[in-house]
């Protein structure tokens, strides 16, 4: 079983700077050995955890809410919809990702590319979405175990809680481990989920009836709640598929990204978009809209547990249930990592610092420890369900969440965007960039803007018509306001003492150095009142990987000799389950 290995001392990318297109070195009190995260994630585990962030509770509990408020048609296609503009936003993502594996991803290329004080709202904002998203599968326990018994359910919580935040003090190697078999057992439920539901449907049921299209033709069904229970179905969507994203995040610590990351694009979201239609289908085909305890206030049951209670076994059932439960462990390990990541790359982003300097040191094993505690003492918001039901104070953390997820995508689209205009406007060959996804040049970047914009604004209709439902309300929207007032909080901090160049913030040192950073034409013209990084001078050399760390010949080696020699079918095959 291949392993990741320590991230070598000489790469350029990740924990250094690149001397060689005249970054700066690192500062006296960053030393360099406390900045490292280490490359111990390998291909068949960085696949797992991008399925292992989409297929959990989003898929297992939250297709039980979506159909219990906009029923099997308007889930069907709202999952369609954001789906395709997951997978083109996973393409642009992936492009960047593959040239530049750093560590905050997205956040990172957001602030270099687009703009810095956008950049720093953005990065608190996916932190506090993955923190968030913690509490919300610990919640989502609750909610799971309560399918056996209703008796203190939260102590379930504090087990798992103390669990996560052991597997990720340890080595990274733990945590891509755990998630590879946790995520394996998933995608096996999953397959043998969508065996049964086709016969479940065709009549091997507790009734031993055919079903068919039954339940689209009950009352209500198939559009339930008219628009607004359509349009509400795209938040719970978003939520489902939050978690492609962080590909990125995991490529600062994947073995030979450059290869491996163009491979886990191309293949992996097919594969999850292929579970989530067939099961959405199914689901919709034998769960009926209104059923008792599906979707309230209280409470939220798995359809995929129905499904198999259907079948006429409870033992089945408790057993799908179970599952479940492992499910949530997995999206919540995934999720605490990924905050974790993110909060690391906001204390060492260059060239200021966006989080205390506290959170960029890291322990023997590459742990950066104080970043993982602060993401999991977010974690408590899933004890509020002492004051509120469980099934409420979900759907209020799935709302949160799911807006998140989409301002993530929007910001890749904007981050893709101006990239894309950088690497043409400087006249950089297409030929120099590691992957391209070029069906979506040049429409990708504009296609995804325009379409998350209009999913933010569209879905939450239902919290102001017919009714105005302030908490509703609250829930879908609340993060616009925060992310407006954290990036002008910011821009106005950083505005009076230093300018944006190359991509960077500058000090008024600097800038009154003899010494000039860019020669006289190349200096960027920047208006006062704006960051907006200017293409025609942002550095695209730096943080670039370049193909030469001797492990990653090996690896490349290896794989072509048993792809070209006599086993090379067994191989294939091999290469394309794991």
């Amino acid at each position: 079983m291949t392993v990741g290995s320590q991230l070598a001392d000489a790469s350029p990318n990740y924990g250094a700077t690149n001397l060689e297109h005249g970054d700066a070195e690192l500062s006296p009190e960053r030393p360099k050995d406390r900045r490292k995260l280490h490359r111990g994630l390998s291909t068949r585990q960085v696949s797992m955890i991008a399925i292992a962030g989409t297929i959990g509770t989003g898929l297992f509990l939250g297709t039980g809410r979506s159909l219990a408020q906009g029923g099997p048609a308007s889930m069907l296609i709202c999952y369609g919809i954001v789906g395709f503009i997951v997978y083109v936003t996973l393409l642009l993502l992936g492009e960047m990702a593959t040239q530049y594996p750093v560590a905050g991803s997205f956040n990172a290329y957001a602030t270099r590319f687009f703009s810095p004080s956008y950049g720093f709202a953005l990065s608190w904002n996916y932190w506090f979405n993955d923190a968030v998203s913690v509490a919300s599968d610990l919640t989502a326990a609750q909610l799971v175990i309560q399918y056996w018994t209703t008796w203190n359910p939260w102590i379930i919580s504090l087990i798992f809680w103390l669990f996560l935040v052991g597997i990720n003090a340890s080595h990274v190697k733990a945590y891509g481990e755990l998630e590879y078999w946790l995520s394996s057992l998933k995608v096996a439920t999953v397959i043998v989920f969508i065996v049964l539901g086709v016969f479940v449907n065709l009549g091997l049921n507790r009734e031993h009836e055919f079903i068919g299209a039954k339940y689209w033709h009950i009352p209500g069904a198939p559009f339930v709640g008219g628009f607004g229970g359509f349009a509400r179905v795209f938040v719970t969507a978003s939520f489902a598929f939050g978690g492609t994203e962080s590909l990125g995040v995991t490529a600062g610590e994947t073995k030979n990204p450059s290869k491996n990351m163009p491979r886990v694009v191309k293949f992996v979201f097919w594969r999850i978009l292929l579970f989530y239609i067939l099961s959405i289908g199914l689901i919709g085909l034998n769960v009926p809209w209104n059923y008792p305890g599906l979707s309230n206030r209280t409470t939220t049951t798995s359809p995929f547990t129905i499904v198999f209670k259907e079948a006429g076994s409870n033992i089945a059932a408790s057993f799908m249930n179970t599952v479940i439960l492992t499910s949530v462990l997995s999206a919540g390990n995934h999720a605490l990592f990924a905050g974790t990541r993110v909060l690391y790359g906001l204390s060492v982003s260059e060239p200021a610092a966006q989080a205390p300097e506290l959170f960029s040191h890291t322990t023997e094993g590459g742990v950066p420890l104080a970043a993982l505690l602060a993401t999991s003492s977010v974690s408590v918001l899933c004890f509020g369900t002492s004051f509120i039901g469980s099934g409420e104070l979900w759907g209020w953390l799935q709302n949160v969440v799911g807006v998140s997820n989409q301002i993530a995508w929007l910001s890749i689209g904007l981050a893709s965007w101006r990239f894309r205009k950088a690497w043409v406007q400087q006249g950089r060959s297409f030929e120099e960039l590691k992957f391209r996804a070029t069906w979506t040049w040049p429409w990708g970047p504009p296609f995804v803007i325009i379409a998350v914009t209009a999913l933010i604004l569209i879905q939450g209709w239902s919290s102001v018509i017919p009714k105005f439902s302030p908490v509703d309300f609250l829930s879908f929207y609340i993060e616009l306001p925060v992310m407006i007032i954290m990036g002008l909080g910011w821009f106005f901090l950083k505005r009076s003492p230093s300018h944006l160049r190359h991509g960077h913030l500058v000090s008024e040192a600097a800038l009154s150095s003899s010494t000039p950073l860019l020669p006289p034409q190349s200096q960027p013209q920047k208006s006062s009142f704006s960051d907006i990084v200017d293409i025609e001078t942002v550095d695209l050399y730096r943080d670039e990987y370049h193909d030469d760390d001797p492990e990653d010949a090996v690896e490349d080696e290896e794989r072509k000799a048993r792809l070209t020699g006599q086993w090379r079918w067994l191989w294939s095959f091999y290469y394309w389950i794991v």
